[in-house]
Formats: C-alpha cells, structure tokens, sequence
C-alpha cells in the first residue's frame, strides 16, 4: 500500500511513504511519509555549491491534502534541518508544499480553481478549512503571480471604476485592451488611482510616461487629470513634482509624448439619454401620458416588447408635439457619429449636430451639447482609433457578480485580490501531480 501511495503522490526519493492510516471516527485519512537514516539533502539557499549536506535535527510537520473520497486527507513529515559548511542550519524545502503553509501545493491550486467560481465562504464550508487560511492561499499566490508580470509591452489602457459596495464606494480599474486583462486595481476613483497605477507599471518593467499611447476612459475630470499628470511625458524644464528644473532647459523643445484619449461611446451615449430622460421628467408634470415611459425612450427598438413599440409609436405622432419625441430624434442622429469613417467625417458630423442641437430649447440636450464641446477631441478620436470601456463593462459585471455571490468582502483589499484572480490572467498554479 505504501508503494502505490508514494507512485500516486510523486515521491522522489529519499522520500517515502513509511505509513497509512485511516482514523473512522474522524474521517481522516493520515499519510506518513519519512526518510532512511543517513539520507542527505541538499542546501535550501538558492545557489549553494555545498552538494549534499546531513541532517542536523527534524521538525514535524502536516499538511492538508486533497480529500481522499469523501474524506480529509493529510501527509506528515519529520522535515529535517541540514547543517550546510557554508550556510549554516536550515530547514529543507519538500516538493509538495511551499514553506510556511498548511497545505499541499495541489490542494492550494484546488483552492485557487474554486475561488475563481464561487463565495470564499462557500469554499470554506466545503473544504472544511476556516476562511482566514483560504484567504491566506489565494493572497499568496496572486501576489507573487502578479510580482512576476512584465507590462512593458502595454500601449492601449483602459479605465473605469466598479462599486465596491453600495454608496458612492469605488474601486478604479486599469486594463490592457489589447490583451484583455486586468493589469491594475485600487482603491478610489480620483487622479491619485492614475498615480497608482503609473507607479506600479514601472514596477512591472513599463516606462508610464512614454509607454501607453491611447487610453479610453469616461469623460471622469479626475481620470482626465490623472492621465495628464502621470502617464504623460515632462517637459524638458520640469521634474516630477511640476515643478521648475534648470538642469534640463534646451534651446530646442522636443515633441512630447501625450496618450490619445478616447471617451469611451457608451459613457457618452449614456448621458445623452439622461438628457432625454430629464426632459420626459420635466414634461411629464404637463402631459401625464408620458408617466411610466421612461423605458420606452430608453431602451434600445429591439428590446422593446410590442406593447412598448405600439406606445412609441403612438407618442412620436407629429400631432403630439412632445419635447421628450424631439430630444429622442436629436438622440439617435447623434448615434451617426459613430458611423463615421474617417476623423475628419467624424469633426464634421459632430459639429453640425452640436450647432442643430443647440438651437432645439431643450435645455438638457444643450447642456449635453456643451458637454460634448469641452471634450471634442476626446470623442471624435473614436473615429481613429475605435476602442471602447467595452471590455471593461464586460470585466465590470464578472466583478458585480462574484461581490453579489459573496455578499460583499470584508475590505477593498480582498475584493481586489478577487478581481485579479478573476479577471488578472495570472500565472497560478495548476492541480497536477507533485
């Protein structure tokens, strides 16, 4: 029996199975594993030439293993501590667990699997383990997964933030579009996330103020700020801190590199219909017809029910003379822009339906209208370069599930730790044999 258990867990010698036991009463499957007297084992520090050392003392340890059926399972081990000449007294690293941990590498990488696909608590309940260890694990391993990336090759950023819980509570979101990714999360959603991020990408092999070339984001002031600040080339006679430097003043000044920023459509497209909605609200009060329609303006023609496109139809009559029918036609002409081929057709639509719209005396549409004009450049870039938040609103409703799943996490910090083993592409450890 010891034999096939030692074949089934790897062992290499001279490590080997040296008991089994099943304890009924508990359910617990106990494998020992032991060495013969006088085995030698090599150095643990990384780069030691000492070849083989001998074992000073030994330490028992225990380890929770993949359940055996239906029950737990666990191998112990007296792990020795060997004299080095050159080192001195070490504890010996075992090739089924990693130091300091509680569990078998193959039991962390089932961990790992199963905190993708549900609740922490969950998991903790069916594996019988208590939840702070479980933490421990995936904390663990998406911190050293996530030390390991190199992000130097990032050029195309994506940003936008996701409630962490209910208020106005956020965590800022920074993607790669073109490898769709989660590169990095923190906590806010001001100018200082931007910061963030622009330090932990040059941890990470990157060069934040020369690397990214296009972001699309919302039409967020902090986020534009925080873009301009930190992602952006200096000029030649200012530090980091802004501030003057007479040390890099030049007779020539070289063309700076700044990010194209491009207004992700579907923000833009959002506030437009918070403008049509406002107009219904204010009309509403004089036409009571228009109560109870909000998602009749609202919602795409090919969601609408049939009851609802017979109500369309019937409150867009010319006959009815509504505000509301007015600010929905200025909505969908401006989805013409998205049409555009060119940045050049894109300046042009844009600018007629700016000048037509601000003549329509709906005061929602034109405040709109001067939306659109203090970021012009922002949305006709679409036309060029034509990246959305898309990815991230995808990546958003992933996070808004698992938090809905788990009810919540006790901090920021671990929803964020989630959000990198969801959504982060990391490198973690696969179940295979040890």
């Amino acid at each position: 029996m010891q034999a096939v258990f030692g074949a089934a867990l790897g062992l290499e010698p001279p490590w080997r199975v040296e008991s089994v036991a099943f304890d009924e009463q508990m359910g617990e499957l106990e494998i020992v594993l032991d060495f013969p007297r006088g085995s030698r084992f090599a150095c643990p520090e990384e780069g030691c030439s000492a070849g083989l050392c001998p074992v000073h003392d030994t330490s028992s340890k225990r380890w929770r293993h993949l359940d055996f059926f239906q029950h737990q399972a666990y191998l112990v081990a007296r792990v020795p501590r060997v004299a080095c000449p050159d080192h001195g007294v070490h504890l010996v690293a075992v090739s089924w667990a990693r130091p300091g941990s509680g569990f078998t590498l193959l039991m962390e990488a089932a961990l790992l699997t199963f905190a993708r696909e549900m609740p922490m608590a969950a998991l903790a309940r069916m594996a019988h383990e208590h939840d702070t260890r479980i933490w421990r694990v995936v904390e663990h391993h998406v911190g050293v997964a996530r030390a390991g990336l190199d992000f130097s090759e990032v050029t195309t950023l994506g940003v936008d933030e996701t409630s962490s819980r209910r208020g106005h509570d956020y965590v800022s979101i920074f993607m790669d579009v073109d490898n769709p990714r989660v590169l990095f999360a923190t906590p806010g959603r001001d100018a200082d996330t931007v910061a963030a991020f622009a330090e932990d990408l040059l941890a990470h092999g990157g060069t934040p103020r020369t690397q990214i070339a296009e972001v699309t984001c919302d039409m967020s002031p902090a986020f534009i700020a925080g873009i301009g600040a930190h992602l952006a080339e200096l000029p030649p006679d200012q530090d980091e801190e802004g501030d003057f430097d007479p040390t890099r003043v030049g007779d020539e000044e070289p063309e700076l590199h700044i990010p194209t920023i491009v207004f992700d459509r579907f923000h833009i497209v959002k506030k437009l219909n918070e403008a049509v909605d406002e107009v219904r609200r204010d009309e509403q009060r004089r036409r009571p017809e228009l109560r109870r329609t909000r998602y009749v303006w609202l919602k795409n023609s090919e969601h609408l029910t049939e009851k609802q496109k017979a109500e369309l139809v019937w409150l867009t009559r010319p006959s009815m003379r509504l505000a509301t029918a007015r600010a929905a036609r200025w909505r969908d002409d401006f989805s013409g822009l998205y049409e555009q081929i060119t940045r050049d057709d894109a300046e042009f639509f844009l600018k007629r339906w700016c000048d037509g719209a601000n003549r329509s005396r709906l005061e929602p549409i034109r405040a709109f209208v001067r939306t659109v004009q203090a970021h012009f450049d922002g949305i006709v870039a679409w036309a060029e370069r034509r990246i959305t938040t898309g990815l991230l609103e995808g990546t958003n409703s992933l996070i808004q599930a698992a938090k809905r799943r788990a009810r919540g996490y006790r901090s920021k910090q671990k929803m964020i730790t989630i959000i990198y083993l969801i959504a982060g592409k990391l490198p973690l450890p696969q179940i295979h044999t040890i």
